[in-house]
């Protein structure tokens, strides 16, 4: 069967008017596909349209709770994208009700039209792990491939670039703070991955260029502690800070004291700084695994060359310098 033309296939992407979602929407726009945006709230998806070409990219609603909405959002695609994920539970958003069933929802969906599924899970996925959240991402891959055994599915390190929810929120906290904390003494490792590299390789797999039914584990060139993560946005950002080794136990009641906060009725602290459950998420390392790197199914393996945070983050985090982007700067004019 021969393939259709970018600009005749149509690419549903569920979240897609998110922080990832708008950087694969402009690389599939990039590649002429048309795109269609499955959101809870279209009228918010409006920053979307500039991507692309006009008509090219269609905000509908859709909610991954709600199978009928789905289904409706997926009819008549080519490719179906799941990047649709929560950091902490709250009213009906529950990890499983989103990461897992939602997640199969959609692969179902996807499954009934004969569309490929490309699914955005997160490096840490494990049955057996204490995390609620990485548990339902578990599950959720689990549930996408015995209805479409031919996905792709993506493991991600954390994300950074412009509106991260990571330097930016630590960033916001040097702001304000004297304190940084360690959660567990900051041993943690991660391999942060640019959020446009990732959309590259999710682009690629609707290109067609990733093996089905495999699962790929995306990070960027270097690994780091979570102590010289913090290390780095302090120096990026000209700022010092105390940072201080906060044992996990104490990090939980913390974080149980932020989710009792953020329930009160006031808006600016509707969402919390920490919780219980990132808090047992920091006590496994989020890295790529040896065995995802030998066997290619990594960003170089698809031939991405990944950006490092050194080179992307300061364009973004000069914001919070106590004088702007020239501050302590000199030799300019």
């Amino acid at each position: 069967m021969t393939p259709k033309p970018n600009a005749e296939t149509l690419v549903a992407v569920f979240g897609g008017s998110g922080f990832l979602g708008r950087h694969v929407v402009r690389a599939l726009a990039k590649r002429q596909y048309r795109v269609r945006v499955a959101v809870r709230r279209p009228d918010l998806a409006g920053h979307l349209q500039p991507l692309g070409r006009v008509g090219q990219i269609h905000a509908v609603q859709a909610n991954v709770r709600h199978r009928p909405s789905v289904a409706a959002a997926v009819r008549g695609c080519d490719v179906v994208i799941n990047l649709v994920g929560i950091l902490f539970e709250s009213g009906r958003q529950r990890f499983d009700a989103v990461q897992s069933f939602g997640a199969e929802g959609i692969a179902l969906a996807a499954a009934a039209h004969d569309a490929r599924m490309v699914h955005v899970s997160a490096i840490g996925a494990d049955e057996n792990s204490t995390a609620a959240y990485a548990r339902a991402k578990w599950r959720g891959e689990q549930l996408v491939l015995a209805a479409t055994p031919g996905a792709t599915i993506f493991r991600p390190s954390i994300l950074f670039g412009p509106n991260d929810d990571f330097f930016n929120r630590f960033a916001g906290i040097a702001r304000l703070s004297p304190v940084l904390p360690l959660v567990g003494g900051g041993h943690t490792r991660f391999q942060p991955a640019f959020a446009g590299d990732v959309a590259e390789a999710i682009a690629k797999a609707v290109d067609g260029e990733t093996r089905p039914g495999a699962i790929y584990e995306l990070g960027g060139p270097e690994v780091f502690t979570f102590r010289e993560l913090m290390q780095f946005v302090l120096a990026t950002i000209e700022r010092r800070r105390l940072l201080l080794p906060l044992p996990f136990g104490i990090a939980k009641l913390q974080a149980a004291v932020f989710e009792l906060v953020s329930k009160l009725p006031l808006r600016f602290l509707s969402r919390p700084l920490l919780t219980r459950d990132q808090v047992e998420l920091l006590r496994y390392d989020n890295v790529v695994s040896e065995a995802a790197r030998a066997d290619g199914r990594t960003l170089e393996g698809l031939g991405i060359t990944p950006q490092s945070i050194a080179a992307v983050a300061p364009t973004y985090l000069w914001r919070f310098r106590k004088a702007g982007q020239f501050h302590g700067r000199v030799g300019l004019s």
